[in-house]
């Protein structure tokens, strides 16, 4: 095994718009405007490609919700930043043909049970995507943090030299990305045998994704 902290060169593109194209795998991460899951106000992904570049996106989201002042301290967002921002619904229909594409990687359950949250709020049915923990893999890489700091994106930000702004959706996606690759150089192991045993991890059974994208393209305006 190589030794943990190793920093390894992979340059970032950030887009200005949902990027297109297929991707080894993809990383998301969602930020709330209060404690409940649903009150999704920004949604970030790390498209990871053939040559490990990865490619970031983030978007606003508003929740028509309240903001919890804990959360606008946490993330820096508040009402103010997203009173213009699309809804669920159609920040959900912008995404979803590339998520549903692609393999997707969550740091902890959290940002899967907000998309299911925010999709039963919208009376939405949940996409059938594939799902896997990058703190899972952290585990198989880096055993030796258990009691020791643990695998939280924080602790993993010092021990593996990472370089992101915490509670930013975008940059807690590319650092969740940033884990696998690491974790793959470590373990000489590729993403799908590192994933190999999360592979089963899926959504609630539910609608196709095209049949979703298609309720979603009647109720949401594109964005």
């Amino acid at each position: 095994m190589k030794a943990a902290g190793r920093t390894l060169q992979t340059p970032v593109v950030q887009a200005d718009r949902v990027p297109e194209g297929d991707f080894r795998f993809i990383a998301l991460d969602v930020e709330t405007a209060c404690g409940d899951a649903a009150s999704i106000c920004q949604i970030g992904v790390a498209c990871v490609q053939s040559d490990n570049q990865i490619q970031t996106f983030s978007m606003l989201v508003n929740p028509g919700t309240r903001f919890d002042p804990f959360n606008i301290q946490l993330h820096g967002i508040g009402p103010e930043h997203v009173a213009d921002a699309p809804r669920f619904p159609a920040a959900l229909n912008a995404l979803l043909p590339l998520l549903e594409r692609h393999h997707l990687v969550q740091h902890s359950s959290f940002d899967k049970r907000a998309l299911n949250a925010a999709c039963a709020a919208c009376n939405l049915a949940a996409p059938d995507l594939r799902w896997s923990d990058s703190v899972m893999i952290a585990r198989r890489a880096w055993p030796e943090l258990k009691g020791n700091g643990g695998h939280g994106l924080g602790n993993l930000k010092r021990v593996l030299n990472l370089q992101f702004q915490h509670h930013d959706a975008g940059e807690d996606a590319r650092a969740a990305a940033m884990v696998v690759l690491q974790a793959e150089a470590r373990l000489s192991m590729p993403f799908e045998q590192l994933t190999v045993a999360q592979g089963k991890s899926r959504f609630p059974a539910g609608p196709s994704g095209r049949a979703l994208l298609r309720q979603l393209r009647a109720e949401a305006p594109e964005i």
